[in-house]
């Protein structure tokens, strides 16, 4: 029989809004439960230090070139994490293992094998007075892997506890739509290790240009339920435009996304519905053509479709997305007892656990690296 451990994940998405931390017990195979969740709130000098960094980091050189401001913001997210992480502990009778920590991403780009997320594991460990794992992409990058979407055995260890809990057929496929939307093509768990069937990609962006958009032109940080776009007017021209410079551009779902791949440029000049409106429409439209593209490449008919992320809760996002589909029913997570909000925080509490216990994480067939490989560095610092 496989260990039990309690994990404690972390995770910090592209909102740069607060973390959402789980606690979940599991073998970092096929049983897991959940102890619960949280989510914190970033004070508001901690955001604008996220923002301020993130807008400057454009290319690798920006990592060198700002060192000391991302050490010194590295500290304050860490002390950060540190704290809730802390609060947690203090108010639970049960003992945690490990740590996953995720840290907040910064710059990504596989084709120079670097991806960096802030957040010292070394002194998270100090503070907390526990193993922590973090930097979990990079054993994924150096192996020919784009280093990311590393959730999908996660994903797949949900799909098979709904199908269990729910008498679920398969194909169970699971979109997570934050700051970049995925998909996760599951399998059950007697087959995994037999076949390729666990596959997975980035297909565009999910949040993160709606988000840009509301920050920049207004003191909110999301559009909320999708109201402001929906009480808005698509610009057409602009819109048409916009994809069609998109489809010219190299794209492949091959490749793992990052939010700077891309920009809010061209809805300049539009007023913030107006804006809103066209950029929702640009990002259904995008992520659409992914599920139909995965929809016909694996001939996935009769499938459930669960979407989880924050972008679940912008409905007219998800009624636009639905309206360029075909014999396709989007269903929140919910529906299957599963918190959209915080399935990657738990997601990176089983990952440390298949970390400390040197099971893969990253496949061909989700990242693209040449092997099954895990990953994670662990590191215990009392």
């Amino acid at each position: 029989m496989e260990k039990i451990y309690t994990a404690l994940g972390l995770m910090s998405g592209t909102s740069l809004d607060g973390i959402d931390l789980s606690v979940i017990d599991s073998d970092g195979e096929s049983e897991f439960s959940l102890i619960f969740d949280k989510y914190f709130k970033y004070d508001d000098h901690l955001v604008k230090k996220l923002l301020l960094i993130r807008d400057k980091i454009s290319n690798s050189n920006d990592i060198v070139r700002y060192k000391d401001q991302l050490d010194e913001i590295e500290r304050d997210f860490t002390l950060f994490n540190a704290k809730i992480i802390n609060e947690t502990l203090n108010s639970m009778s049960k003992n945690v293992d490990v740590i996953g920590f995720h840290g907040q991403t910064i710059y990504h780009n596989p084709s120079e094998k670097m991806s960096i997320q802030i957040g010292d594991g070394n002194l998270l460990s100090q503070l907390t007075k526990k193993k922590v794992v973090f930097n979990f992409r990079q054993n994924d990058l150096n192996n020919g892997g784009q280093g990311a979407p590393l959730t999908p055995i996660f994903h797949n260890m949900l799909a098979n506890k709904v199908m269990r809990d729910f008498n679920q057929k398969f194909p169970i496929n699971i979109i997570n739509i934050g700051g970049i939307a995925n998909i996760t093509i599951t399998v059950e768990q007697k087959k995994l290790w037999k076949s390729k069937d666990m596959i997975a990609f980035d297909i565009g962006p999910g949040n993160c240009l709606i988000d840009k958009w509301i920050r920049k032109n207004s003191k909110k940080k999301y559009d909320e339920k999708g109201l402001l776009a929906k009480s808005g007017q698509t610009d057409e021209l602009i819109l048409n435009q916009a994809l069609e410079n998109f489809s010219n551009q190299t794209f492949s779902y091959e490749n793992s996304l990052d939010v700077s791949d891309f920009d809010i440029f061209f809805a300049k000049g539009l007023s913030i519905e107006n804006g809103a409106s066209t950029i929702t429409d640009f990002t259904a439209k995008i992520i659409s053509e992914g599920i139909d593209y995965v929809h016909s490449r694996y001939s996935l008919k009769n499938s459930e479709w669960l979407v989880c992320g924050g972008g679940r809760k912008n409905e007219y996002l998800i009624e636009k997305i639905q309206s360029h589909l075909k014999n396709i029913n989007l269903k929140v997570s919910e529906k299957y007892n599963v918190n959209g909000d915080f399935v990657e925080s738990q997601a990176f509490a089983y990952l440390a656990i298949r970390s400390i216990e040197k099971k893969p994480i990253s496949f061909p067939s989700t990242t693209r690296c040449k092997k099954f490989l895990t990953g994670g560095i662990v590191i215990k610092n009392f």
